[in-house]
């Protein structure tokens, strides 16, 4: 499909991220801007299960809010337990009635998230335009405050404003010389490394006793059902709708594993029969059910490093030669957003919750200095990115602080607790979560650190 060789934004990815920072776009009035994506479709795999209230918020101020609640499931954040018994209960999110329209959750794959952001850009009859892969970016050589984009396919495109919103192996990012870091310190060998997965079981589970996060001395095990419009989403060109309930597991690697060697259906059912709460095990000595269940069907499977890593600044401008921040001030304006500026443990759920408020926010911000720059000098407008930038940035920081917090692979717990205690760790979380149902000050407070409302 044909368009126009320059626009006033360009944005680079058209995930849940960019596709926000379109919409943000329209809200203000502006629809000189292209998006394209590398990938010849969307995703069509769950990925991110969850929307919070801050999130639905932003999405609101777009008019996406309803369209998504009425694709997902509104409920609250998963309970927490050992492989025994449930020991934290999910509580009741009523109480966030005074600082929010929306006080629950959204269970809702990201896919769907996606499909519905979709359908709200084509209401606008904006396209996006596929499959165009940016392979370089660099000064105009006729306005300096513009940038060229090259395409893989030869086509430039020339923007005043070039968002990233291309992931975690941003392009945009690379292109611009942008570090990309952990803020606090690297984790090497396995730390960190998870699985995830989207499954079907041989038989009706027991949903009341496995669904939600499992409490293991380094692993944290998740089972979640998802909403039938995932099933729904999968259904495409001309396939059957999956009738079965469909389940999201994820995990910490087996010990000693440096790849995936089995098939994914065994491997996963070994991280289950070992980490799993003990109703879903396939482990008669654990699971005494006379016909315990198995995996009948791997749907979607990934194998990634849970690492965090923040971009060294989220606004820049392109130095002369395409790299690095320019001293000229005239270099063309280049923003990262989403995975593109900060990466995370998915535990959670704060990924792409926090990228589609960049967006939101970003939309904004970028109408502010458009109508400044027309007036003050380039500097003096900058002003406006800058904070945009440094505000995001501490945002992103808040939500990597506070992932690694649940991130047992990261954190190391048990060389934490066995040097003071005379009892495993896995005891010290069992009384732990035990005693926060007794303490509701202390739920309500990780309650209010998933919702966002504190960092929007």
């Amino acid at each position: 499909m044909s368009f126009p060789g320059k626009t006033t934004v360009l944005i680079v990815g058209a995930g849940p991220t960019g596709l926000t920072a379109a919409l943000s776009l329209l809200q203000h009035g502006r629809r000189d801007f292209i998006i394209i994506d590398a990938l010849p479709q969307g995703q069509n795999n769950s990925r991110s299960l969850l929307v919070y209230p801050a999130t639905l918020e932003a999405l609101d101020t777009i008019g996406c809010g309803d369209d998504l609640i009425s694709q997902g499931v509104k409920g609250t954040v998963p309970a927490y337990g050992s492989r025994s018994r449930r020991l934290l209960k999910p509580s009741n999110l009523e109480w966030l009635k005074s600082y929010s329209r929306h006080p629950y959750v959204v269970w809702i794959p990201q896919n769907v998230t996606e499909r519905v952001l979709g359908k709200k850009l084509v209401s606008y009859d904006v396209t996006v335009h596929r499959p165009l892969k940016v392979v370089g970016i660099k000064r105009n050589a006729e306005n300096p405050q513009l940038s060229d984009a090259t395409l893989e396919d030869g086509r430039v495109i020339t923007a005043k404003y070039v968002i990233g919103a291309d992931g975690a192996c941003s392009t945009v990012r690379r292109m611009a010389g942008i570090g990309f870091s952990d803020p606090k310190e690297q984790m090497n060998g396995n730390a960190g490394q998870r699985v995830a997965a989207d499954v079907i079981f041989d038989r009706t589970v027991a949903v009341d006793l496995v669904a939600g996060m499992t409490f293991l001395e380094n692993h944290r095990f998740l089972c979640i059902p998802l909403p039938y419009s995932f099933n729904e989403a999968l259904a495409t060109n001309g396939k059957d709708t999956i009738s079965e309930d469909i389940y999201r597991i994820g995990c910490g690697i087996l010990p000693g594993d440096e790849e995936v060697r089995s098939a994914p259906k065994e491997y996963l059912q070994k991280i289950i029969d070992r980490y799993g709460p003990y109703a879903l095990s396939s482990d008669s000595s654990v699971n005494p059910t006379s016909n315990p269940p198995r995996i009948k069907e791997v749907i979607w499977f990934s194998r990634f490093r849970a690492r965090a890593a923040i971009a060294d600044t989220m606004f820049t401008r392109l130095g002369g030669v395409g790299a690095g921040e320019s001293e000229d001030p005239e270099g063309g304006a280049i923003l990262l957003i989403g995975d593109a500026a900060h990466i995370h443990s998915p535990i959670g759920g704060q990924g792409m919750n926090l990228g589609i408020r960049d967006a939101v926010f970003l939309g904004g911000a970028l109408m502010k200095h458009m109508h400044a720059s027309e007036t003050q000098p380039l500097p003096e407008a900058d002003v406006i990115l800058h904070d945009f930038a440094a505000e995001r940035y501490a945002r992103a920081l808040e939500v990597i602080k506070f992932t690694k917090k649940l991130t047992p692979e990261v954190m190391d717990v048990e060389k934490k607790t066995r040097w003071w205690l005379p009892i495993d760790s896995d005891t010290v979380q069992t009384w732990t979560l035990w005693l926060l149902n007794y303490i509701p000050f202390f739920q309500r407070k990780m309650e209010w650190e998933l919702s966002g409302l504190g960092r929007r």
